[in-house]
């Protein structure tokens, strides 16, 4: 099977030097994410497009590659192509016949040829004799230039020819790391998710930072984020997670801060650390999920003071955008269904923040507190790569449901949405039971029994049942069954 790969237009209108460089660095992103599909699987750029070519004729294989394209950035659209040799107008009709005769019935279509090379015929010529042909044999359908139901494709370079099949939309942007690193700051919600996404588009190495608010809960459910994000959209380059312990700093503005300026001086704060944090790892710039107005301290002038405590740039890609959209947005690229069982932790906003908040006031405040504290959490932040989020997790979960006498259960820990579309076929007894609440809830459970946990990826199931165990759970491991319709 082969694939035809066209870069984003944006690429395209760049100076020789630069679309050079872009489509060479995409074809190396390419090359890294389909390395595992296929070992017959080649990706060669030629200028135009990006060709990738799989000696495997599976299924399964093609809508992985399909899969893998589609979540690729840099890539404007791909398509399917078959290709043969070129031959006389007759047998390339009866070909092209073949594959669209029974889907053009009582439809409209359009012929379209491109060619590359030197040839005794037009395109146009090529296009009236093919339209003509399937005319003839299919006198349901009608030739229909503009805005057709189908439009039959066709590319000829030099002596060979390409049935194009349907388009299929790719990411657009740029292909990593194209662009300067930046830390995400993450809180595991819809916005932060949807703003490490759109720089992941853009082509920028985009790193994620977390600071730690809600306990281990809180830190496995954004970690499973951060890696989903990672796994879909930017396997190409390793990517590091920073957990921060922000306990001590949230105490200390608890203790010592006034109420209504608790907020802005806990985001001062993050920028403070997060600062520190892009250091280490090189980033230009700082990405947050604010938009303007979505809360009421999220105003000009408190992100005006906010901004202020950091002298690197800080950048909001959602600053307009609305919150429907955002929901929107996490649901296409795959995130709202764990965004939304995240709960929140707001501890710290104060009940009354302020939606102007004064800059000499805010430092009078901070004046209170010990910026010693900062350099502290930070250099005792854990840094983690994508790949040992999921490796240490399979290192150290134990898979004993083997070795135990114990009946079995499985504890279905996806969202009600994967549950609904992807439900288990087992003879097991299943409990479904959100990933955040198994913490809380494991303890209620028939300790006679054993459990299995299961989500889709398996990572999740691997860091609840690490967890677990390492609270002192013996009767816990991972599900690796494979019944799932």
């Amino acid at each position: 099977m082969k694939f035809v790969v066209r870069l984003h237009a944006e690429i395209t209108i760049k100076s020789r030097s630069v679309r050079k460089r872009y489509g060479k660095v995409l074809t190396n992103n390419l090359r890294k994410v389909l390395a595992d599909i296929d070992s017959d699987l080649y990706v060669k750029w030629l200028w135009d497009r990006i060709e990738v070519t799989c000696e495997s004729d599976h299924e399964q294989t093609r809508q992985t590659i399909i899969d893998k394209l589609a979540c690729t950035p840099g890539i404007s659209w791909f398509a399917e192509v078959i290709e043969r040799p070129l031959d006389e107008f007759e047998v390339l009709s009866e070909w092209v016949a073949g594959f669209w005769l029974e889907k053009i019935a009582r439809q409209t279509f359009a012929v379209r040829v491109k060619r590359k090379g030197h040839h005794d015929f037009s395109s146009q010529q090529l296009e009236r004799y093919l339209g003509g042909y399937l005319l003839q044999h299919e006198p349901t359908a009608q030739v229909q230039l503009k805005a057709p139901d189908h439009e039959i494709t066709l590319q000829i370079i030099e002596q060979n020819i390409q049935l194009v099949g349907e388009r299929r939309l790719g990411l657009g942007g740029f292909p990593i790391p194209t662009q300067e690193t930046v830390i995400s700051l993450m809180s595991g919600g819809f916005d932060s998710s949807v703003a490490s996404f759109e720089f992941i588009r853009r082509g920028a190495r985009t790193h994620f930072c977390f600071f730690n608010l809600g306990g281990d809960a809180h830190e496995v459910a954004v970690k499973q984020i951060c890696h989903y994000l990672w796994e879909r959209y930017s396997k190409s380059h390793p990517i590091k997670f920073v957990s921060v312990d922000f306990a001590p700093i949230v105490e200390d503005i608890l203790t010592k801060v006034d109420n209504g300026a608790m907020g802005v001086v806990l985001k001062r704060q993050m920028l403070r650390a997060a600062t520190r944090v892009g250091y280490f790892l090189k980033a230009q710039a700082l990405v947050t999920g604010e938009a303007i107005g979505q809360v009421s301290s999220q105003t000009l002038a408190n992100l005006q003071v906010i901004d202020k405590a950091t002298e690197t740039l800080v950048l909001r890609p959602l600053i307009t955008a609305d919150k429907q959209s955002i929901v929107d947005q996490a649901k296409r690229i795959g995130t709202e269904a764990l965004a939304k069982t995240i709960p929140e932790y707001c501890g710290v906003i104060s009940n009354k923040p302020t939606v102007k908040a004064d800059e000499q006031a805010i430092l009078a405040e901070e004046d209170k507190l010990d910026m010693s504290l900062i350099e502290q959490v930070v250099r005792n932040a854990q840094v983690l790569s994508m790949q040992d989020i999921a490796d240490a997790a399979q290192q150290q979960v134990q898979l004993k449901q083997t070795a135990s006498a114990k009946p079995k259960v499985i504890i279905d820990i996806r969202t009600d949405e994967e549950i609904e579309e992807h439900p288990l076929s087992t003879s097991l007894d299943v409990i479904e039971m959100p990933f955040f609440k198994v913490q809380s809830e494991f303890v209620k459970l028939d300790d006679s029994k054993h459990y299995l946990l299961y989500c889709s990826q398996g990572v999740m199931s691997k860091m609840q049942t690490l967890l677990l165990q390492e609270a002192g759970y013996d009767n816990v491991s991972v599900y690796e069954g494979q019944d799932v319709e």
